[in-house]
């Protein structure tokens, strides 16, 4: 006798078989790894490197070798001579932070009830929330490496460029900024080529656009384009624009990234006394640089997981990584802001 029951299509399912979620958490992680990607500004602009255990990473740091005329008949290998070039050496240690993570829990009644999906629109929210936190954490270091010492004794250290108040910060001004930069970038070796950049916040990069100067002129080379709202260059620098960069100076929910006395050896990027990632910003107006100026060691890249809880009766999903953010050179980096 028939008892009423019948069987479900069950979109989670591989071929009906098998985990009734497997298919969800496929779609749910790619969301997530397709956000992370496509939100993060910084993360082609720097220095990464991956690590598979451990809790930091060495970056070996060099000098330069300077030449000599030779005398005929001297000895090159006597020191006394001085042709024998003594390269310095110096380490950048970067430290791996905790884990970073973005979450939410989705009650099965209510997903049951609702009309329309939202495991996608959820897992887009967690990638911003970890891109953003991303972004926050590399643009601090790229500011800190701006106004660090040099790494070798004797080296350049960072640059900080005098924007003036911010009222009086428009279009010329801020292209008069960007070629002073390219200026010092030249006269602490940086190479020109083509990987330097700066990341402006949206209204200067926008009034930059507007500005009408040489920047948006063809007739000058000027490569800018008013149509489509893109300025790719100015004096060799790659022009962004980040709205991460206008939260930077922010320590409230969702913002803060490290403050003063956490157990973090990255804590100290500002040197005795400053805040780690969470320095002093609220001056800062443009920064920018070269990819070699700051690092990143990767433990744990991007990663999802999600499990179902049956004693709560819905499904947690986390999105994690565990990366650490450091100086490596400060001559490579650059930042303009307001100097009283």
């Amino acid at each position: 006798m028939a008892n009423g029951n019948t069987t479900p299509s069950r979109l989670g399912q591989v071929n009906v078989a098998g985990d009734v979620d497997a298919l969800f958490l496929k779609v749910f992680s790619g969301e997530i790894l397709t956000t992370f990607e496509e939100a993060t500004v910084m993360k082609s602009l720097h220095t990464i490197r991956t690590i598979a255990n451990g809790k930091s990473a060495q970056f070996p740091v060099t000098g330069i070798a300077t030449a000599a005329y030779h005398t005929p008949g001297e000895n090159i290998a006597d020191a006394a001579n001085n042709y024998l070039s003594r390269i310095k050496h110096a380490e950048k240690v970067i430290n791996i932070d905790d884990v970073l993570l973005a979450s939410t829990f989705i009650a099965n009644i209510d997903e049951l009830k609702n009309h329309y999906d939202v495991r996608s629109i959820y897992a887009k929210e967690l990638g911003k929330a970890l891109a953003k936190r991303f972004d926050l954490a590399t643009m601090k270091t790229l500011v800190a490496a701006a106004r660090s010492a040099a790494t070798i004794t004797g080296g350049k250290a960072g640059i900080t460029i005098d924007g003036g108040e911010p009222a009086d910060f428009n279009g010329t001004v801020i292209q008069a900024k960007l070629f002073e930069a390219a200026q010092k970038l030249d006269e602490n070796d940086v190479p020109n080529d083509g990987q330097r950049f700066a990341i402006l916040k949206p209204a200067d990069y926008y009034t930059l656009l507007s500005s009408g100067e040489d920047v948006i002129n063809r007739d000058f080379g000027g490569r800018g384009d008013v149509a489509t709202g893109r300025i790719p260059m100015v004096a060799g620098i790659n022009i962004y624009k980040s709205n991460h960069l206008s939260d930077i100076d922010t320590d409230g929910p969702g913002n803060e990234l490290l403050a003063p006395g956490d157990d973090d050896a990255n804590n100290d990027v500002f040197g005795a006394g400053g805040a780690g990632y969470n320095a002093d910003l609220t001056k800062t107006q443009i920064i920018g640089g070269h990819p070699s100026a700051i690092g990143t060691v990767k433990l744990l890249d991007l990663a999802t997981e999600s499990d179902y809880k049956l004693e709560l009766q819905g499904t947690l999903f986390v999105a994690k990584y565990a990366m650490g953010h450091g100086v490596l050179r400060p001559e490579a980096a650059f930042e303009i802001k307001d100097i009283d």
